[in-house]
């Protein structure tokens, strides 16, 4: 076991999850990442030493006992990267530490192009307010428990398995949920078919139960588990919402028919009918598991679920304001549709800055079917994340082809101007870049505003 963990590029969803975990543990964790975030000041405040400067200076320096982990969004010439990778350090994906920690225990996985994090974050809240509890790594900050890693001492993980970098097929799970398969991650597959095949390929790794949103391209020609299918409205499937209803503010009360029998009355402590589904996902996975299904039902009920999946900031009559970590169009349909559930008859203006210039070039047909869903789209120039410019790509190529009613392009910058100068009723923001940032100011400044 090594004494130090050292992390290149802490500040990661994923990579901070699994720093904690080590901290947890009683080991000497420490970091590198590029700016600071509420996740890096978090760490700090918890005794990990992170610094933002590439130097090599903060590396421990006994390689025989340093374990170096690191995220493939940090770029191959990073200082300190090729320092470890150079000087004989055990360096490692964060994905392969994830496979190494799960090994030997029983791991609970769900993957998915998109509800991952909404559906593993409910599995382990069933898990934990049940009273079995279980080791967790989130996607998301979980809103019942301010983190994304959960701990505990007993051998169950509960597990995001993502796909990106083909990262899912490091873990052997005994339960798996996949909840979609709409390509993504193209400049890294190259073609929607092999993408899907990485999820039939993890699929075969799964030994127990494998849990699949109905429809899915997955057989048992494909895994020697288990299968079972879900799905929110199709009574064929082996997991099935009966009788569904929202309440007046968009919160779904279901009848949850499964293989063991029906549980009445199921409501779900978040609202919109894609939640409903994935609660029917993570049900699945604790009733295989083996809890009683009345603990599964009083679990959902008080999941509060995760930091920007549907986060309702500012709910009024006159004012509502939500945001969403919705970058694949696919996720952006879903979101949309369940806020019409939630705001009927409402104006929605949704703020969308595109992820990605690969994603873009690749998706922008979707994007631009889906964004046209909203009354209103203010579109942000596009997030470069890890990637270099593309000549010809840029949030224009979305924006031609948006069918709403109303619609402009500006750049990031000159948001919080022109939010203060719009009508609004139902404002989203969505993306996965730093448009995060402008959470609080617009909180306030429409808070202001109802005063």
């Amino acid at each position: 076991m090594y004494r130090n963990i050292y992390f290149i590029g802490i500040g990661g969803i994923g990579m901070s999850a699994i720093a904690r975990y080590y901290r947890f543990k009683g080991l000497n964790v420490s970091g590198y990442d590029k700016t600071p975030s509420d996740l890096t000041r978090d760490l700090e405040k918890e005794g990990i030493g992170v610094h933002y400067e590439d130097d090599i200076d903060f590396i421990p320096k006994d390689v025989e006992d340093t374990l170096v982990v690191y995220t493939p969004a940090i770029p191959a010439d990073l200082k300190e990267l090729v320092y470890v990778q150079e000087h004989g350090y055990r360096v490692i994906k964060r994905s392969r530490t994830l496979g190494e920690i799960a090994k030997g225990q029983r791991c609970l996985a769900v993957a998915g192009t998109h509800g991952k994090t909404t559906t593993s974050t409910l599995t382990a809240h069933i898990l934990t307010d049940c009273g079995e509890g279980c080791t967790a790594f989130l996607g998301g900050i979980s809103k019942n428990y301010g983190t994304n890693m959960l701990v505990s001492h007993n051998e169950t993980v509960v597990a995001e398995a993502d796909e990106f970098d083909r990262s899912f097929l490091q873990l052997f799970p005994e339960v798996a949920v996949i909840t979609a398969m709409d390509a993504d991650h193209l400049d890294i597959y190259g073609t929607v078919e092999a993408y899907q095949q990485a999820f039939r390929d993890f699929a075969a790794q799964v030994h127990g139960t494998m849990i699949i949103k109905k429809g899915l391209p997955v057989t048992a020609a494909d895994t020697k588990a288990k299968i079972y299918t879900y799905s929110y409205d199709d009574a064929g499937a082996d997991f099935h919402a009966e009788n569904a209803r929202p309440d007046n503010l968009g919160y779904f009360i279901y009848d949850l028919v499964t293989p063991m029998g029906t549980v009445k009355d199921i409501k779900v402590g978040i609202p919109g009918w894609v939640n409903a589904e994935n609660s029917i996902a993570a049900a699945a996975i604790c009733l295989v598991y083996g809890i009683e299904p009345e603990k599964v039902k009083a679990a959902i009920g008080n999941y509060q679920g995760v930091k920007r999946r549907l986060d309702l900031h500012l709910n009024t009559e006159k004012l509502s304001y939500i945001d969403d970590y919705a970058h694949h169009p696919q996720e952006l349909a879903s979101a949309i549709s369940s806020m019409r559930d939630i705001f009927p008859g409402r104006k929605l203006t949704a703020v969308f800055q595109p992820h990605l210039f690969t994603r873009t070039r690749d998706f922008a047909d979707g994007f631009a079917q889906s964004l046209s869903m909203v009354d209103k789209l203010i579109l942000l120039d596009i997030y470069p994340a890890r990637e270099e410019p593309i000549p010809g790509v840029t949030s224009d190529i979305i924006f031609d082809k948006v069918t709403a009613p109303e619609k402009v392009l500006i750049r990031k910058e000159e948001l919080m101007d022109y939010l203060a100068k719009e009508e609004l009723d139902v404002l989203i923001t969505f993306g996965a870049g730093n448009v995060d940032r402008y959470i609080g100011p617009i909180t306030e400044m429409l808070k202001k505003r109802l005063a």
